[in-house]
């Protein structure tokens, strides 16, 4: 069933969506995420995203320019990109900028307990 998520050949789908949609939508959740915007701005540039990789299916490859089953899967591929892109930024964000409150916890999420001590606080003490 890869005709549902692949319109000409599978080689478009990977150049166009995978990896230049997807570099660009995952750059362009990291720029959103380090200038603090909300996240809504990610999502909606993805849905832009998806406009113009809907247009180099066409214009390179003879798709469909006009097709709205292709277009939603294209642009739900570059929203989950851009979200990925913008959770890691905002979690390496979020231990670097306040490490006295926050940690890393894994690549995309972060946790209250950070690695230092308060200003002050012996070291033994919280």
């Amino acid at each position: 069933m890869p005709e549902l998520v692949v319109e000409v050949s599978r080689a478009d789908f990977v150049l166009v969506t995978l990896f230049l949609g997807g570099g660009a939508a995952w750059l362009t959740g990291r720029s959103i995420a380090t200038t603090w915007r909300p996240y809504r701005q990610a999502a909606l540039y993805a849905l832009l995203l998806g406009c113009v990789v809907r247009f180099f299916h066409f214009a390179l490859f003879e798709g469909t320019l006009l097709s709205l089953h292709y277009f939603l899967t294209d642009t739900a591929f570059l929203v989950a990109i851009a979200t990925l892109g913008f959770r890691a930024e905002r979690a390496r964000q979020m231990s670097t900028r306040y490490g006295w409150i926050y940690r890393q916890s894994g690549l995309f999420g972060w946790l209250e307990g950070g690695g230092g001590t308060r200003s002050g606080a012996p070291a033994g003490e919280p």
